[in-house]
């Protein structure tokens, strides 16, 4: 059986360009050269998110629980925390422990697409 070795997350989203400053500039990615000019492509350890501009498709916004697109695991959720708060990102809620052994808060773009971010509890 083939192995999966990487993965992406795509996202459709109004406007690549400005999504992908928001990753870069509140969320600590960096820009991945890419050819098209219809798509971005933000990486952060690994962790790439490929945005595609679809001004036409319904707002993430619109999407209710639908627009959870990824979740993410830190070394340091509560200074992770500190971080995206400081550069002004809209979290949904404070770090919390989980009965699934998981400390997280999500977190949402100005597109309003939502991520979930966790810790692993020892």
């Amino acid at each position: 059986m083939a192995k999966i070795t990487t993965h992406h997350h795509v996202l459709a989203v109004p406007d690549a360009q400005s999504t992908a400053e928001f990753f870069i500039h509140q969320l600590g990615f960096e820009h991945c050269p890419v050819a098209d000019k219809g798509w971005r492509f933000v990486s952060r350890d690994g962790f790439m998110v490929m945005l595609g501009s679809c001004p036409d498709a319904v707002h993430p916004a619109k999407l209710g629980d639908h627009s959870y697109f990824a979740y993410f695991v830190v070394d340091d959720i509560d200074g992770y925390f500190r971080e995206v708060r400081a550069k002004g990102v809209q979290t949904l809620g404070s770090p919390e422990d989980k009965p699934w052994k998981m400390r997280e808060f999500g977190l949402q773009t100005p597109d309003g697409h939502r991520i979930m971010v966790g810790q692993k509890i020892a």
